[in-house]
């Protein structure tokens, strides 16, 4: 019985693991952005990229991680798309993460891959500036 209830605990805790929600392209991302308050993750890759791929999987599914991007529009979009060279500055390197505001204003851009700790840094610097800005129109 004890092996079943391990076995159960596992499984659900696979049924259940976090789950980022992407917006299917960037113009939406930022129209949902615009109407919740929220700050625009971009995520730029190519179908290639092994770091890209490793981001996603051990850095943005990361518990702490996932929180704070639980506040975040988010959105994937590839380095070459006509998207991208739409709607964003060019990109060299992948992944390449872009943070804007609601209103399109970069807050961060961020190139390479990045372990939980220094994303988080990442993270917390685009809460500050939000948070500042937010003061500055105060004023």
């Amino acid at each position: 019985m004890r092996r079943l209830i391990v076995i159960f605990l596992l499984l659900g805790s696979f049924i259940f693991a976090n789950e980022l929600k992407w917006e299917k392209d960037i113009p939406t991302a930022f129209n949902k952005a615009l109407k919740e308050n929220k700050t625009v993750m971009v995520f730029v890759s190519t179908s290639n990229c092994r770091w890209c791929v490793k981001m996603k999987k051990r850095t943005l599914l990361d518990n702490g991680v996932f929180k704070k991007l639980e506040n975040y529009i988010l959105v994937k979009t590839i380095k070459d798309s006509k998207e991208a060279q739409k709607h964003l500055p060019e990109v060299e390197y992948v992944p390449t993460i872009f943070f804007y505001s609601p209103k399109k204003e970069l807050y961060e851009r961020v190139t390479g891959y990045f372990g939980v700790f220094d994303f988080l840094s990442w993270i917390n610097d685009v809460e500050l500036k939000k948070s500042l800005e937010i003061e500055k129109k105060k004023r």
